[in-house]
């Protein structure tokens, strides 16, 4: 590789190349058979990706967006519910609980893991509720309002702590969906069923998005939920299509919220290489882990022994964030960050009425966290020269 040579952040261009022949094929029979919306290619990729993720159904959407808020919908969580999540994930998370007619809120993350903290949550139930004595379900005690479900982020391509999440859910009658946004095909060990468990088949149900730029994406807008409740799955299918049991039969008012033939087509060519793409990902992982691991200053991501993380991203954290994105942009090397101002920080959710110091880690995150070039097709070298000039711009202190 030439030392002049720009590093992107993302390479969408290399398996698409790739793959042509074979994405080709699909949109050719789509002009063929006017199969645009609904029909053969969606239902044999819900079939598909339903196995995939170890789960008894799985229902085609629009995009993550969609994906999560139908899931909260059909799970029944009711306008003015409260549903817990974290500060620390893409604004798309809060906006399908608002979009559910539910009010966001948060607790605070793990320092190492960047996913939901367990004793956040559990301290949230404790002191920040009250169990009804009827229902059986916590109330907000400032809101007066039922908190009915959480929704654990698997952020970066790494499983929430499960076991625990799920264990309170249990114990406070609470709805749980997953967002598997950024985890196609990631694992999670349960201590409890001694076996490893897929994202997207633990909660009641679980989100996920095909955007271009994730392990599994599409060629535009995609999603899917994958449930193990039949249910659920039967809603789910009414609320994606203006709520029609069978054509012009409407149960409930649904919304636009189908996926597209097309779009589906390309995501069942492109599963059958996401194994592969996920395993160079965490081959890619290991190599910036090695050569990162001299490197004074630079905290690598943290991997428990009950995670099998499919790297979405790689995060690492230092303390002048800026600088560094700075001094390996002018070496063209394109890095991003995510996120750089916590959900409840944003302008957005101002009128929540959330200050700073309300979420301590997610805020010392935010300012310290950078996403280095991540991609199957990364090369060695590519990475050797990434590191090589992180290390470069921590020699001269900068990073500490």
């Amino acid at each position: 590789m030439s030392l002049t040579e720009k590093i992107p952040f993302l390479d969408l261009i290399t398996p698409h190349q790739e793959l042509e022949p074979e994405l080709t094929a699909v949109f050719q029979k789509v002009l063929r058979t006017a199969g645009f919306v609904g029909g053969a290619m969606v239902e044999n990729f819900e079939t598909e990706f339903a196995a995939f993720c170890d789960a008894k159904y799985c229902v085609g959407v629009a995009n993550g967006t969609d994906a999560v808020r139908f899931a909260l919908m059909a799970a029944g969580v009711q306008p003015g519910d409260i549903v817990v999540t974290v500060p620390h994930t893409f604004i798309a998370t809060t906006e399908a609980i608002s979009q559910a007619g539910a009010r966001p809120d948060f607790v605070d993350i793990d320092e190492q893991t960047y996913s939901m903290d367990v004793a956040n949550l559990r301290e949230y139930l404790e002191r920040e509720c009250y169990v009804d004595r009827e229902t059986g379900k916590p109330y907000h005690r400032k809101f007066r309002a039922p908190v009915t479900a959480i929704v654990p982020v698997h952020i970066y391509g790494q499983c929430a702590d499960m076991d625990p999440i799920l264990e309170l859910a249990r114990r406070y009658n609470l709805i749980v969906v997953e967002d598997a946004c950024q985890a196609h095909g990631a694992e999670y060990f349960s201590q409890k069923e001694n076996r490893w468990r897929k994202a997207g088949s633990m909660g009641h149900a679980a989100a996920f998005s095909f955007y271009p730029g994730k392990n599994l994406g599409a060629c535009g807008e995609a999603g899917a939920v994958t449930t193990n409740s039949e249910e659920m799955a039967r809603k789910m299918r009414m609320l994606r299509d203006h709520g029609q049991s069978k054509k012009y039969y409407h149960g409930i008012e649904g919304y636009n919220g189908r996926l597209d033939s097309l779009q589906a087509g390309l995501l069942s060519v492109k599963l059958r290489h996401l194994a592969d793409w996920n395993q160079k990902r965490q081959e890619a992982a290991v190599r910036y882990d090695q050569l990162l691991s001299s490197v004074e200053g630079v905290v690598a991501p943290h991997c428990p022994s009950w995670s099998r993380p499919v790297h979405h991203l790689y995060v690492v954290r230092v303390a002048d964030r800026d600088g560094l994105q700075k001094h390996l942009a002018d070496a063209k090397i394109d890095t991003g960050i995510h996120y750089p101002i916590p959900l409840h920080l944003q302008k957005a959710y101002e009128g929540f009425g959330f200050k700073n110091g309300d979420f301590p880690v997610t805020e010392k995150v935010a300012l310290e966290i950078l996403s280095l070039p991540m991609y199957p097709q990364l090369q060695a070298a590519a990475q050797a020269r990434v590191v090589q000039k992180i290390q470069e711009f921590a020699a001269v202190g900068a990073l500490r």
